[in-house]
């Protein structure tokens, strides 16, 4: 199988989706990979360090695009490259499709198997491909809040650790998952004092139990939102549910009531954003906004502004799955439980539940699909 490797697209993403070690593994397997000239610049990757192992290097998206059996991104294809689409493609990469319609139709229209990184789902409930990419989100949300409450940036010129004799900032992180206990690690190292709103009771126990009563727990119902909201220096949305739009928990009416010079972080803006007055992504060159007298952070790739630490982090995650869909193909996500979770798109439907119900489609199991001899007879 021939793997194309573009560069990378989306204003300040300086990730790649495969690193020179990743090439060496999949030509190890017999397969053929192309890379776009300068796509790993911005991680640190040279053009000879891919040739070195054997890529070949391509000299326009384009020619990536065509040539390529298996394309392998980091965030999902722009308008700009929806013309790139053809039917049979496989498709690996963050696509969050729940908030993104255009690209679902373009996608089904051009009859692309499309496998999300996020949707990638082990037995266990676990999101393998997400996690790396979750851990980083997590702890630089902390450090790009603190930066946003110095008054120069502001912000409320609030430490976030305070000194002797003055108390620590208010952080409130909504949501107890791989985001959340990430930036906890991070505001509770630096100082802060730190809540987290969650709606399992086992999961609080779980944090409650690997902070040692270090933070606060707290039952995620509105009531319990305001009133964190309403004391917050900064506040975190890291709320996920897989492949679908992020529920809108934090409300306008609750973002009035906070501290003017406070910061608001939405991780979940990629997936429609947690925070009711995130209501437009924001880039790492202008990356706030401010509303209500609370600055709005929304940058929808947060992890792209540590490039080499999460492509590296990414593709250790990414390489085993790759290697199984450059090896087998479509028999891969036949045989792959993970890998059918992973597919939002095939043969011109819809396949992930979520991702149909967010975008108004039709829903077609992959199943279905991978089990079916005529496409054009089943109902769409």
């Amino acid at each position: 199988m021939i793997v194309g490797v573009p560069k990378e697209r989306k204003a300040s993403e300086y990730r790649v989706a495969l690193t020179p070690a990743g090439v060496t593994m999949l030509k190890a397997a017999g397969h053929e990979v192309i890379v776009e000239t300068l796509a790993g610049e911005g991680s640190g990757f040279e053009d000879r360090d891919y040739v070195r192992e054997g890529a070949d290097i391509e000299p326009s998206a384009e020619s990536v695009w065509k040539r390529a059996d298996l394309i392998m991104k980091v965030k999902e294809p722009l308008p700009e490259e929806f013309g790139f689409f053809r039917e049979g493609l496989l498709l690996f990469t963050y696509l969050h499709l729940a908030a993104a319609p255009e690209l679902t139709e373009a996608l089904v229209r051009h009859k692309v198997t499309a496998i999300a990184y996020e949707t990638v789902q082990l037995v266990n409930g676990s999101l393998p491909l997400l996690t790396p990419m979750s851990e980083v989100a997590g702890r630089m949300s902390v450090q790009v809040g603190s930066q946003f409450l110095e008054s120069f940036n502001g912000g409320r010129g609030v430490l976030l650790g305070g000194v002797p004799g003055v108390p620590p900032a208010e952080v409130v992180i909504v949501g107890g998952g791989i985001v959340g206990t990430n930036a906890a690690k991070i505001a509770l190292g630096m100082g802060a004092n730190v809540s987290i709103l969650e709606r399992s009771a086992d999961r609080m126990r779980y944090l409650d139990d690997i902070f040692a009563g270090r933070l606060r727990t707290v039952m995620s119902t509105p009531y319990h939102l305001a009133e964190a909201a309403a004391r917050a220096d900064l506040l975190i949305g890291a709320v996920l549910i897989p492949g679908a739009k992020a529920p809108h928990l934090v409300t306008e009416a609750m973002v009035q009531t906070m501290k003017k010079g406070s910061v608001i972080v939405d991780v979940a803006v990629d997936q429609g954003g947690s925070i009711e007055t995130v209501d437009r992504p924001t880039t790492h060159k202008d990356p706030v906004y401010i509303k209500h007298g609370v600055i709005h952070y929304a940058v929808a790739n947060i992890p792209g502004a540590v490039p080499r630490t999460s492509t590296f982090a990414l593709t250790n995650a990414t390489i085993p799955y790759t290697l199984d869909l450059a090896n087998r193909g479509l028999q891969a996500i036949r045989q792959s439980v993970p890998l059918q979770k992973g597919v939002n798109t095939h043969a011109g439907f819809v396949t992930h539940l979520q991702v149909a119900e967010a975008t108004g489609t039709a829903h077609t199991p992959i199943e279905r699909l991978l089990d079916a001899i005529d496409y054009e007879t089943l109902d769409r």
